[in-house]
Order: C-alpha cells, then sequence, then structure tokens
C-alpha cells in the first residue's frame, strides 16, 4: 500500500469531497442505527429489548444485531437494514443465470449491467416490506419466549402497523441509495463499508466490558511485588482473546488474499500493418471466492427449524408439540451454559452450521465462477492456458482448479463460522464477535484501500515536479518554459565538457 501516495492526492480537493462525503454518509447511518421505530410506548419498548438482549437470544437476532450495527437492540428504522438489497441481488444473479434474456443482457456491457441493477434496485422494494414484516414477528416472537416480556406490538392498530412497516421499508430503501452514493464517489463498495460500520460500532462497547471485568477493585493481583487491582481471570482471559484474535486477523488476511494464478498466453495475430496479441497475462482464482454469503445462508435456513419448533409448540396435538419441542431443543443457540449439561443435543446446531457453509460455499461458487464462459472468452480472444487445448479442456481444467480451491476455501471458511461457538466450548464463555467478523471486516478494509489507492493514483497522475520538454509549441506559455529547459540542459552539457578537457 502506497500510502505517500495516498497522503499526496489529499491535496486535490476532489479527493477530499470525495472522502468527507463517504465519511458523512457513514456518520448519518450511525445517527440513524438510533432513531426507534415509531411504536404506541417507548419505554416499554426499550425495556423489552433490554430484557432479550439480557438473555440467550438466537443466534440469527445476534447476527442481524451485529451486521445492523446495534440497530436490531434499539429497534430502529433501520433494523431491516441492507438484508433486502444483498437478497435482490443474489436473486438476480441466479435469474442472470437462469434465463437467457437476462444472460444476453448482462453480456452487452455497461447499458445491461445498469438494466440489471435497476431491476434490483425495483425488486428491492418489495423485499423490504415483507423483511419488515418478519423482523418484526421475529422480534415478537423471541421476546414472548422471555420471562417479564410480553407483546411488543400491544395495543397496537392497523395505522400503526402501516407506520412501523413504512417507517422500515423507508430505511432499508434509504440504506441501498446510501451504499449506491458511496461507491458512486470511488473509495470502495458502498455497501460493504455500511455493514462493516455495523460491526465496528459494536467493538467499543465490547472491549469497554472487557476492561472492566479486568480492572476489579475487588480483586488484587501481585506483579513484581506491587499489588494491582486487576481481576487475574479476567486478565488472562482477556490476553488469550487478544492473542487469539491477532492469530485469526493474520489468517484471514492470508485466506483473503490467496489465489491462484493462471498464465493465460494470447496468441499473435497480425491485421493489416499492426500485429496484436503476443501477450501474456494472470487469471486470478481466488481461494474463498464466495465471501461471506454462505454464512448468511447458512444463518438464515438454520433459523427456520427453531421458528417451525416454536408454531408447534402450542399445537393442539401432542405429537406436533413433541416435535416442536425437540425443534427448538436441538437448533437452540448454544451457548456456554449448554455445553456445560452435556449430551449430544448441543452439538447438533454447530455440525449442521458447519456443514451448510461447506455445502452453501460451492453452491455460490458454481453461480459466480463460470468455467464454460471463461473458456468461450479466452478462446474467441486467442487466449489459450500453456499446455492446456482450448474449448472443453480449458473448460474441464478450470473446473477441476476450482474445485479443488473451494474445498479448501470451504473448509476455512466453515472453520471461521463455528470458531465462536467452539471458543465457548473450550473457554466457556460467550463470544460476542467471531471469525465471520473479522473476515468482513479484512475484506472491506482490503478493498477500501486499493480503492483508495487506485483514486489517488487517478488524482495525482498529472502532477510534475518539472514541466515536460515536448511541448507543443502552439500551447500559450510552453515555449519559453521549454526554451528555458534547453538552455539550463546545454549549459550543463558544456560545464561537463570542459571538466573532461
Amino acid at each position: 500500500m502506497n500510502w505517500r501516495l495516498i497522503l499526496k492526492s489529499l491535496k486535490s480537493s476532489d479527493m477530499r469531497n470525495r472522502i468527507l462525503a463517504v465519511l458523512g454518509m457513514l456518520l448519518i447511518f450511525r445517527v440513524l442505527a438510533h432513531v426507534p421505530v415509531p411504536l404506541s410506548n417507548p419505554e416499554t419498548l426499550k425495556q423489552v429489548l433490554t430484557n432479550l438482549f439480557n438473555s440467550d437470544t438466537s443466534q440469527l437476532l445476534n447476527f442481524v444485531n451485529i451486521l445492523s450495527g446495534g440497530a436490531l437492540e434499539n429497534f430502529s428504522i433501520v433494523l431491516v437494514g441492507l438484508g433486502p438489497y444483498i437478497n435482490a441481488s443474489i436473486i438476480m444473479q441466479l435469474l442472470t443465470k437462469a434465463i437467457p434474456k437476462l444472460e444476453t443482457m448482462n453480456k452487452e456491457g455497461e447499458f445491461g449491467r445498469k438494466k440489471i441493477n435497476q431491476y434490483t434496485r425495483m425488486l428491492t422494494f418489495p423485499l423490504a416490506i415483507v423483511q419488515s414484516i418478519g423482523m418484526i414477528y421475529l422480534v415478537r416472537q423471541q421476546a414472548s419466549q422471555v420471562a417479564g416480556i410480553g407483546d411488543i406490538t400491544a395495543n397496537t392498530s392497523l395505522m400503526q402497523w402501516v407506520l412501523m412497516i413504512a417507517a422500515l421499508t423507508g430505511g432499508a430503501m434509504l440504506l441501498m441509495w446510501m451504499g449506491e452514493i458511496i461507491t458512486e464517489k470511488g473509495v470502495g463498495n458502498g455497501i460493504s463499508l455500511l455493514i462493516t460500520v455495523g460491526i465496528v460500532s459494536g467493538l467499543p462497547g465490547m472491549i469497554s466490558n472487557i476492561v472492566t471485568g479486568v480492572f476489579d477493585d475487588a480483586s488484587k493481583m501481585k506483579v513484581f511485588g506491587w499489588e494491582l487491582p486487576i481481576n487475574q481471570q479476567q486478565f488472562i482471559f482477556a490476553m488469550i482473546l487478544l492473542v487469539v484474535t491477532l492469530v485469526v486477523t493474520v489468517l484471514v488476511v492470508r485466506l483473503n488474499e490467496a489465489r491462484r494464478r493462471v498464465t493465460i498466453n494470447y496468441a499473435k495475430r497480425v491485421q493489416g500493418n499492426r500485429a496484436y496479441g503476443g501477450v501474456t497475462t494472470e487469471l486470478p482464482v481466488k481461494l474463498i471466492t464466495a465471501g461471506v454469503v454462505p454464512i448468511i445462508f447458512a444463518v438464515a435456513f438454520l433459523s427456520v427449524p427453531s421458528f417451525v419448533g416454536q408454531l408447534l409448540a402450542s399445537n393442539s396435538s401432542e405429537r406436533l408439540r413433541e416435535i416442536g419441542a425437540n425443534l427448538t431443543l436441538w437448533f437452540q443457540t448454544p451457548t456456554s451454559q449448554t455445553f456445560q449439561t452435556g449430551g449430544w443435543e448441543p452439538y447438533i446446531y454447530p455440525v449442521i452450521y458447519f456443514l451448510l457453509v461447506f455445502m452453501f460455499t460451492f453452491f455460490y461458487t458454481g453461480i459466480t465462477f463460470n468455467s464454460r464462459d471463461i473458456a468461450e472468452n479466452l478462446q474467441k480472444q486467442g487466449g489459450f492456458i500453456e499446455g492446456v487445448r482450448g474449448g472443453s479442456a480449458t473448460e474441464r481444467y478450470l473446473g477441476k482448479l476450482v474445485t479443488r480451491l473451494t474445498f479448501f476455501g470451504a473448509l476455512a471458511l466453515s472453520l471461521l463460522a463455528i470458531m465462536p461457538i467452539l471458543g465457548q466450548i473450550f473457554l466457556s464463555t460467550d463470544i460476542a464477535i467471531g471469525g465471520t467478523s473479522i473476515l468482513i471486516l479484512v475484506a472491506v478494509s482490503l478493498e477500501t484501500l486499493r480503492a483508495i489507492e487506485s483514486r489517488a493514483l487517478m488524482v495525482t497522475y498529472d502532477q510534475y515536479d518539472q514541466p515536460d520538454y515536448f511541448y507543443e509549441t502552439d500551447v500559450p506559455g510552453t515555449g519559453s518554459s521549454r526554451l528555458a529547459f534547453a538552455k539550463k540542459s546545454f549549459a550543463k552539457l558544456k560545464k561537463s565538457k570542459k571538466k573532461d578537457s
């Protein structure tokens, strides 16, 4: 990373305005995360949410709360977050592969991609309405299971329901617009930056809780004969957590940047008086092509059995109530207390979570990386892989290569996903942030830094320390500069000749 270039680019007003605009958008997002959804009794709502998040909530609620930057805990108008837009983008990617008309439109270039982006925005609106209703019901269902919590939508009229859904839908559409504005500024992907800011906003609170637990006046720890107000057990836990976080961050950086570079040779061809081709490039194939999408899919799927079990628990049939109780028990949120009780039931959730992330990694990689299209494009452009024939042979080679890389990438991604659960088993304590959050932070940070460096290179490209000698004579003001430069060069040449003589 060229930090000198980035600092030099800050002298440009365009670069400063872009960065300030992005920071302003992120600040607005953090303000919106504390604007509550209009309900009849906000004090009751605050008490309900405090009791809910002090209890053992589900993995889905914790995951959504982290990604929304605490918006779920505050029941904010941006509670739904960027989920509808992300889901709409994934659906459009699937439809692009399934519908030939959309696939043709995607290959038309910039115009076709703009049309597909417009369809994605249109699909985001109905998804935002559906997810707003589902999120209200989900929070109400989870809150009703905690002792001392009633219905958060009690005594709510139809107009208040419409107002709540409209506020959540408007917040989702506003975040989509803000993300696209940030992307247009050219300093990173706006959607990813908003998600990252949501994760980072929870770090100060978590660090504060750890520091408060370490510095305890009630306990003393002797260090070189000095008695310090430090809880020894919490201090050891904090040091272990710090070392594990650093190690995991380094591993995640290496996994995110790991890629196989396939050398592509282009045959030399002559058209008229010009020769084309004869160059060598590289095709980078990432180890983890799917990113964190498989983890999002897996968490969404794991929430379904628990939700069905909660619905069956109130059924009149004894058999259905038993099935519902088993589903709720097997797919409940694993905590440190759950593993201490013993039995095989607590291990169902992490095992299925691991397998789902592994399978979804293969599924999404197969959608995003199309070996057939790449092989066809290489054949049309006269490119080939050394030692591999073009066409179907290239397609099979790339398919085998991606399968091998995806296997190890899926294994690493699955281990990152269940890392908080493994920490709960061995450390006997609950962990708020895990490998998934670190993966998002690392990937988005590196992507943003590359985008800033690219923009800085564009801004500083035309800045030179000396005027160019080869200026056109018809450009006003360049003749004297060129003549002065020529005189200085000629004077230096005469001095050098005198010294030699």
